[in-house]
């Protein structure tokens, strides 16, 4: 049963690094990912997955020891999703999977590693942007029945066509799909989650609709609340970060 979720975005901006002169007009997103992370750490949970969009290609589990690089970036950074970062195996003794992690779940691996999580084991789960709300909502009941208890570390953007100077320039519909997104996140709405538009998003190069939609079939029924932490659009891309719980 899903008991705490945390969505946050996955800009690998948001990685210092990354980042050009570190990208302080970030630095609020990233105190508020680290509240959120320390949020699903006070829930207790018995298993923790982090879920991000992944191309073609990157779909499907990455377990624990999964490493990912930031090397794509211009930056001679590795992460690894779980608190075995310094082991080459899982914790069944099998190698950790060879193919790299998707950029959204090699950010919420470094945020996992700002945050130091050891609290429950971990499993990466990269979706198919393309896929419909429905199967997104049947990836997401699964994740919550996985386990007694049950914590969702969810990773995607909101529209990228907020400015002229976006990376999808501007769209004038893309501030409404932005706004119904921020007010589904932050009162744990899943009806309104399951009803974004795919096509739509996709026009508004939406990256978290696929993963927002996976939360929105793990809670139902779990009853949680919401609380919006952040919301900006610093580069004319959506960025949200959720509490549930």
């Amino acid at each position: 049963m899903l008991v705490a979720a945390a969505v946050c975005p996955s800009p690998p901006l948001l990685v210092p690094e990354v980042a050009t002169g570190a990208a302080p007009e970030l630095d609020a997103a990233r105190a508020a990912c680290l509240d959120a992370v320390g949020l699903l750490a006070a829930a207790r949970p018995d298993r923790l997955y982090v879920v991000g969009p992944a191309p073609e290609g990157a779909h499907g589990v990455y377990p624990a020891g999964s490493a990912g690089s930031f090397e794509g970036f211009g930056v001679d950074l590795s992460v690894r999703l779980g608190d075995d970062a310094s082991k080459d195996e899982r914790p069944d003794g099998r190698p950790a999977e060879d193919r790299p992690l998707p950029a959204s779940l090699a950010v919420a691996a470094w945020l996992l590693g700002r945050a130091a999580w050891a609290d429950a084991p971990i499993e990466g789960l990269g979706v198919d942007g393309a896929a419909t709300p429905d199967v997104c909502a049947g990836l997401g009941r699964g994740l919550a029945e996985a386990a007694d208890r049950v914590a969702l570390l969810v990773m995607g953007d909101g529209s990228a066509c907020r400015t002229v100077k976006a990376p999808g320039y501007l769209d004038e519909r893309a501030e409404g799909f932005d706004a119904a997104a921020a007010r589904a996140l932050g009162t744990a709405d899943a009806a309104a989650l399951l009803a974004l538009d795919p096509e739509l998003a996709f026009e508004l190069k939406v990256a978290g609709r696929a993963p927002w939609q996976v939360l929105a079939g793990a809670a139902e029924g779990a009853g949680l609340d919401g609380r919006l932490l952040f919301e900006d659009a610093p580069y004319g891309v959506g960025y949200f970060v959720a509490a549930w719980s």
